[in-house]
């Protein structure tokens, strides 16, 4: 299955709620996950533009934006980013497509 990785930014109102009641949100990162056909790898926690990542994988790209949406749509995130992973024998099989593929840029006839 195709792997993602799913970047967020809690809103102030959840990090509230969160100091409020700290909790580890991975089961239910976990279960979200689940009811559209995919499973979470790993969930971090960090500094920076976003506060979190999950490593994911699901069926397809669909299934992935799906649990961002919803999560999106519970209006406890500020922000997300979602990135389709390849793994290297993907990206050597595009580079190999790639390599057959002529492009003419701007400018050049």
């Amino acid at each position: 299955m195709p792997h993602y990785m799913l970047q967020f930014s809690y809103t102030p109102q959840s990090f509230a709620a969160l100091l409020q009641n700290p909790e580890d949100r991975t089961g239910a990162v976990e279960a979200l996950a689940k009811q559209a056909g995919g499973r979470v790898i790993s969930l971090h926690y960090h500094t920076g533009e976003y506060d979190g990542t999950i490593i994911s994988e699901f069926p397809d790209d669909a299934s992935a934006n799906a649990v961002v949406m919803a999560a999106i749509a519970s209006g406890t995130l500020r922000s997300t980013k979602s990135t389709r992973l390849y793994s290297a024998k993907e990206f050597v099989e595009a580079l190999g497509k790639a390599g057959k593929i002529k492009y003419q840029p701007p400018g050049k006839k």
